[in-house]
C-alpha cells in the first residue's frame, strides 16, 4: 500500500490533477479535463505503467469531470492509499494566510469569498463536495493570496475611506502559488538572483506580475479580484471605475451583463474579435490579432516598469504560465519594450502549482502529526 496527495487544480473550464507518492512527493500520475462546458475531454498518464489515456467525456459538467477522474484513479491506483486531497482555493481573503484543512466552517467563509472571484471559487468549492466521493481523507485548502499577504499596506490598500477598507476593500493579489514555486526555484537554481529583485509575470489565460524581493512578494498588478491589472484571455484587466458606473447607470447593463462583458467577453478575446488563445492570434494574419497582442505587451511591460520601481530595480525577470512558457514571440516583445531599464536577466521557469501544494499540504499534515 503507497500512501499518496490527490492534487485537484479545478477551474471553470477545465480540471487539472496529479498524484504523489506521499513519502518523496514523486508524480505517480497525471492529468486534466478539457472544454468542460463544451465538449469535456480527459487526458492523462499513468507514470509507473506509461498508460496513457484520452477520452471524450459523455456529459460536459463539472460533476461528470470529477467523475472521470475518480474512475481513471480506481482504475489505475496500484494499492494506494489517500492521505489527502489539495485543493487549490483562489481566494483567501484576509482571513487565510497559509494552508488549512477544510472543516465545514472553514467552507462556510470561503463561499463568502465567492462574490470576489466568480469566475473560480464556485469551481475550486465544488471540488472538495466531489472529492468526498473518492476518498474520507481530509480536504486541504492552499489559496492563490497568501503569498501576498505580507504585502506592505503601501501596496495593499486602495485610496478609499476607512470605512470602505475596513469591509474588505483591498488588493488581495493572486497566483501565489505560482508564484510561490517560482521563488523556490530561484533560491534552488538561482540563489543570487533569489536574493535580489525579480519580476516575475505568470502570463497565461489568466496574467498578473509579482515583484518580488529576497523570494518574498512586495507587489502585484492584481487587485481585489482576478480581473485587475493585466489583460487577459477573456478578462478585461485594469479599467476606469467609471466606465463599470457608466455601464451600469447610461448604457442600462445589469450587474450580471457587466461582469460577463468584463470577464469573459474582453481581454484579448475582446480585443481581437477572433479569439483569447495567443497561439491563434500569433498564426492570424488579421489586424486584429496584431493589435491584440501588441495590446498584450505593451501593458505587461508597463506593469513590469511599475512592478520595478515598487522593488527600486530590477535584475532578473522570469516567464511562466502557458503564455510565459511557450509564446517566445511575446516574450522577445516584452523584453524589448523593458530594455530601457538597463540589464537585467531574463529567464523562463515552468509553473508547477500542483507540485507546490503537495509541497504545503505534507508539511501541514506533519505539522499535525
Amino acid at each position: 500500500m503507497i500512501d499518496v496527495l490527490l492534487v485537484l487544480n479545478t477551474g471553470s473550464s477545465s480540471l487539472k490533477f496529479e498524484v504523489f507518492g506521499y513519502e518523496r512527493l514523486d508524480r505517480l500520475a497525471k492529468g486534466k479535463v478539457t472544454g468542460i462546458g463544451t465538449a469535456a475531454r480527459l487526458g492523462a498518464t499513468i507514470e509507473e505503467t506509461g498508460a496513457r489515456i484520452d477520452q471524450t467525456l459523455a456529459e460536459n459538467d463539472h460533476d461528470t469531470a470529477m467523475g472521470a477522474v475518480i474512475d481513471l484513479i480506481d482504475r489505475y491506483d496500484d494499492g494506494w492509499r489517500m492521505v489527502a486531497t489539495v485543493h487549490r482555493i483562489v481566494h483567501g481573503g484576509a482571513d487565510f494566510v497559509e494552508p488549512v484543512v477544510v472543516t465545514p466552517d472553514i467552507l462556510k467563509r470561503l463561499e463568502a469569498l465567492v462574490p470576489l472571484a466568480p469566475l473560480h471559487q464556485p469551481y475550486n468549492l465544488a471540488g472538495i463536495a466531489a472529492s468526498d466521493r473518492l476518498s474520507d481523507a481530509p480536504d486541504i485548502a492552499c489559496f492563490d493570496t497568501a503569498f501576498h499577504a505580507g504585502n506592505a499596506p503601501l501596496f495593499r490598500v486602495f485610496a478609499v475611506e476607512a470605512a470602505l477598507r475596513d469591509q474588505g476593500i483591498r488588493r488581495y493579489g493572486f497566483h501565489g502559488v505560482s508564484y510561490e514555486w517560482i521563488s523556490r526555484m530561484l533560491e534552488r537554481d538561482h540563489p543570487e538572483l533569489a536574493r535580489g529583485r525579480v519580476v516575475v509575470g505568470h502570463l497565461g489565460n489568466g496574467a498578473s506580475l509579482c515583484a518580488m524581493a529576497g523570494g518574498r512578494s512586495v507587489d502585484t498588478t492584481m487587485g481585489m479580484t482576478a480581473l485587475d491589472g493585466l489583460p487577459m484571455g477573456s478578462r478585461a484587466g485594469a479599467i476606469d471605475a467609471g466606465a463599470v458606473t457608466y455601464m451600469l447607470r447610461d448604457l442600462a447593463m445589469t450587474v450580471d451583463e457587466v461582469e460577463h462583458a468584463l470577464y469573459e467577453r474582453s481581454g484579448l478575446r475582446g480585443l481581437s474579435g477572433i479569439s483569447n488563445d495567443v497561439k491563434t492570434l500569433l498564426e492570424s494574419e488579421d489586424p486584429r490579432a496584431a493589435f491584440a497582442l501588441d495590446y498584450f505587451v505593451l501593458k505587461v511591460a508597463q506593469h513590469a516598469a511599475a512592478m520595478a520601481v515598487s522593488m527600486g530595480g530590477i535584475d532578473a525577470f522570469v516567464f511562466t504560465g502557458g503564455i510565459g512558457e511557450n509564446a517566445a514571440p511575446v516574450r522577445e516583445a516584452v523584453l524589448a519594450r523593458l530594455a530601457f531599464l538597463g540589464p537585467f536577466r531574463p529567464l523562463v521557469i515552468p509553473a508547477n502549482e500542483e507540485r507546490m501544494m503537495a509541497i504545503h499540504a505534507k508539511a501541514l499534515l506533519e505539522a499535525r502529526g
